[in-house]
């Protein structure tokens, strides 16, 4: 067994996204595609399930659109809630699978780049029991204060930043840990905190960087267009 990761699952929480979601979906079927082609005959099972959270427009018909992706529907209100729903359904039910399973998190206004399954694969292969990535705000955070964030972000190895939009973790240390909670916000942050509590070997890689709305109006409170929208009220 040692550090093989024979089966990977992606959770993707959505709340009314149907304008963004194309661009995620796309994303992921190419991060997918660069995992069968970069590990051949040794690439693992990949599941991905987005969780439509309260939808009221039509994200279900876009995730319909690609019939490899799942979606499973909740009234949680809850991203936390939505992000535990998503990975309930698709782990294994073997307590002894969960140690060669690997869990990654995004987000449905986000885009993942080409190798960002790859990448934490052979990092889960070389013993990562963590991995956490770096964001980047797209065009809708206009110009001037992209550039203001950009110049207070240094976005290199080692950096001290937890995104949900951009996090993996091995199955087993994450049931361990409890799992995510059933919070609105800094649900990654209390998954992290509880995983270090546990000595997770964790890797904080720039390599990897998940381009995520620069919307100033989130679709949770506390969660990244809001805290866009207090650095720009504190100029």
């Amino acid at each position: 067994m040692g550090n093989r990761i024979d089966h990977l699952i992606v959770v993707v929480p959505a709340r009314n996204e149907e304008s963004r979601l194309p661009r995620c979906l796309a994303a992921l079927a190419d991060a997918v595609q660069a995992v069968t082609e970069e590990f051949g005959a040794d690439a693992p099972t990949i599941s991905v399930v987005v969780v439509l959270d309260l939808c009221t427009d039509a994200s279900a018909a876009v995730v319909a659109g690609w019939p490899q992706f799942q979606a499973l529907e909740v009234t949680a209100g809850s991203v936390g809630s939505a992000r535990r729903a998503g990975v309930a359904l698709l782990l294994p039910p073997s307590a002894g699978a969960a140690a060669n399973t690997w869990v990654a998190t995004t987000d449905a206004d986000s885009a993942v780049p080409r190798r960002w399954l790859a990448v934490q694969l052979a990092l889960a292969g070389a013993g990562t029991e963590l991995v956490l990535g770096t964001v980047l705000p797209d065009e809708e955070l206009p110009e001037q204060e992209r550039a203001r964030w950009h110049g207070v972000h240094t976005l290199v190895d080692g950096h001290p930043h937890v995104h949900g939009a951009n996090l993996g973790v091995r199955a087993d240390r994450y049931l361990q840990a409890g799992g995510f909670s059933d919070v609105d916000s800094d649900e990654d942050v209390l998954l992290v905190t509880e995983l270090r509590r546990l000595e997770a070997r964790e890797c904080r890689t720039a390599l990897i960087p998940v381009l995520t709305s620069g919307r100033l109006q989130g679709r949770v409170p506390g969660g990244f267009g809001g805290y866009l929208a207090g650095q720009v009220a504190a100029r």
